[in-house]
């Protein structure tokens, strides 16, 4: 069993997400560090309010933050748009792959099926 957990953990697809899920875990703190940071305390100065997360409406004693939900899609759409760009640069960078050579039709085989069967007839 521990042979069989040990060969699942060295594959090459369980490296590779793990890497990424460490890596993203990395990126979406330096996200979060950006619109905390930087583009909050900008939105704040037309919001006249410190910290955008602290902007909140309280509803018949329930207290509705609004604020920390638009930060949260501050996050979202700087990490989406982050995203976009990355994979559309390495889709200029990479190699397209080129397209499998194309077999032969199906009337094609079924030709070669029936010639065959011909020949095998025949002797």
């Amino acid at each position: 069993m521990l042979k069989d957990f040990r060969d699942f953990i060295m594959r090459g697809n369980v490296l590779d997400m793990a890497v990424g899920v460490i890596i993203g875990g990395a990126f979406t703190a330096l996200i979060t560090s950006l619109t905390n940071n930087l583009l909050n305390p900008l939105i704040g100065l037309f919001l006249r309010s410190a910290s955008l997360a602290k902007l909140s409406v309280t509803v018949a004693g329930a207290k509705f933050t609004y604020g920390a939900f638009i930060n949260d899609i501050l996050n979202f759409l700087v990490i989406a748009f982050i995203v976009f760009l990355l994979v559309r640069m390495a889709n200029k960078i990479l190699p397209k792959k080129k397209p499998a050579p194309a077999g032969p039709t199906q009337e094609e085989l079924l030709a070669e099926i029936r010639d065959l069967l011909a020949k095998e007839k025949q002797a």
